[in-house]
């Protein structure tokens, strides 16, 4: 044969041929990847962020993605355990970090695990120091937020510590021994956020003002029982309120506030303080007006700080319920800024609370509207006297947490923290203090002028509005 013939070129034909069994090969493995691990193809929602709130009420904890999370949630016992399974979601850090921000003082969660449970899942386990109820719900985007899901533990045996200060105070006899209530306030939340301005503990407050006999005092005294006045701290947990220029959150000026004027209040022979949150996790704003309802409370103060999209604006406003529409386009607008952070702070709107159904539908409140203008008045002569004042009347507007039917009710906006000289100031000790010492004078005023107020039994008496 001759020798040229021994090199015959391949042709494409035969080239095709011999490729295709190789193709063919790696079809098949494609097919097989993606049918033993469908991960590739489903998980594809990635996790933004994940936050952890303690707090002696419940436990919150939050994953934000940036679309909606597919879930399921349930309860193992021995030992306790509540397990979240995330469906669809891709391993991130954020997930990998979430065990590294449980405290040891959160009241409820021991400590959490994650890992991939299936090609599909990740499964978080909750460890639990005791038995709890899950609620799980998804949010969805609204202002800085992308989407959420909220995970809230509750213990199945919730310890109130505003009923037990009803409690103590029915108990109590007239000069009898001092009550204090104390309750558990676990260490500040851990996020991804840098934010960690921790605020103090609180301090035990003290129930009955004198530890004599009531012998040792006229029995007109002995038979009065201390005003209790519900200061609520604006925002919290998920919702910042406003921010100021400088990045200072209004939730954490505003229990900065609340606990001053709080002390300032226990330091009054006749008075006592309870606040709605006493750390930095969310309160919806109907359990707010609950709870200053179940301790009956004769006076409800919501401390707040402004905002406005225009920095110059600048000064302090108070504001009561109104029941025919707010009297001014601005209060109208912040009503309905404060009352979305129930959107913002994150409520389960799934859930019929009967407290909310009774509060909102019982508007035949015009005594207790004119009782909190007379309260505003008061505490916003007192105010003006150390910070211009944005308007120098009291205004209205339907401002949900002010809607206790039963409770003279106010708003204070102590400043404009969207102002760089007001946000500066709402940050100084000493101007907090003056504000709280203002409000506690108005206050002062306020009852000096109503000596009726002082002859109410709302706390002393057994009834069924303890539960309401």
């Amino acid at each position: 044969m001759p020798e040229h013939a021994r090199h015959v070129k391949s042709t494409p034909a035969q080239t095709s041929g011999a490729a295709m069994p190789w193709v063919s090969f790696a079809v098949l493995i494609a097919m097989l990847l993606v049918a033993l691990y469908p991960t590739f193809a489903l998980s594809n929602t990635q996790i933004a962020s994940t936050r952890l709130w303690p707090a002696a009420e419940y436990t919150r904890i939050t994953i934000e993605s940036g679309s909606v999370i597919r879930y399921n949630v349930f309860t193992v016992a021995s030992p306790q355990r509540i397990v979240l399974d995330l469906e669809g979601v891709e391993t991130s850090p954020h997930l990998d970090a979430l065990p590294g921000k449980v405290s040891a003082s959160d009241p409820y969660v021991r400590s959490i695990r994650v890992g991939r449970f299936k090609p599909t899942v990740i499964r978080i386990v909750f460890d639990l120091k005791d038995e709890a109820r899950a609620e799980a719900f998804a949010l969805p985007p609204i202002g800085i937020y992308g989407h959420r899901l909220v995970l809230d533990i509750h213990p199945l045996k919730p310890v109130d510590p505003l009923m037990a200060l009803v409690q103590q105070l029915d108990a109590a006899p007239p000069g009898g021994p001092s009550v204090s209530i104390s309750p558990a306030t676990p260490d500040a939340p851990t996020t991804d956020s840098a934010n960690t301005n921790t605020p103090p503990r609180i301090v035990p407050v003290s129930i009955d003002p004198s530890a004599g006999t009531s012998a040792d005092r006229p029995a007109a005294a002995a038979a009065r029982r201390p005003i209790v006045i519900v200061v609520d701290a604006g925002h919290g947990g998920e919702d910042p309120g406003a921010i100021g220029p400088m990045g200072t959150h209004e939730k954490d000026v505003t229990l900065a506030i609340a606990r001053r004027l709080r002390d300032l209040i226990n330091a009054q022979p006749d008075m006592r303080a309870v606040l709605t949150r006493d750390d930095d996790y969310f309160v919806p704003l109907h359990a707010r007006v609950t709870k200053a309802r179940r301790v009956k409370a004769d006076l409800f103060i919501s401390i707040h700080a402004d905002a406005f999209i225009k920095p110059h604006a600048r000064g302090s406003s108070v504001f009561a319920l109104s029941e025919r529409g707010a009297t001014s386009v601005a209060a109208q607008w912040l009503a309905k800024k404060e009352n979305d952070a129930d959107l913002v702070g994150g409520i389960n709107l799934d859930v019929r609370d009967p407290y909310l159904k009774q509060t909102l539908l019982d508007l035949s409140q015009t005594a207790t509207i004119n009782d909190s203008l007379k309260l505003g008045r008061a505490v916003l002569g007192e105010i003006g006297g150390i910070n211009t004042l944005h308007k120098h009347s009291v205004e209205q507007a339907g401002f949900a947490v002010l809607k206790a039917p039963d409770i003279p009710s106010i708003l204070v906006e102590t400043a404009f923290i969207s102002n760089p000289i007001e946000e500066r100031r709402l940050r100084d000790d000493a101007y907090q203090q003056s504000l709280a010492k203002a409000i506690l004078t108005g206050v002062k005023r306020y009852l000096a002028a109503s000596p009726a107020i002082n002859r109410n039994p709302r706390v002393a008496q057994h009834s069924s509005t303890s539960t309401r």
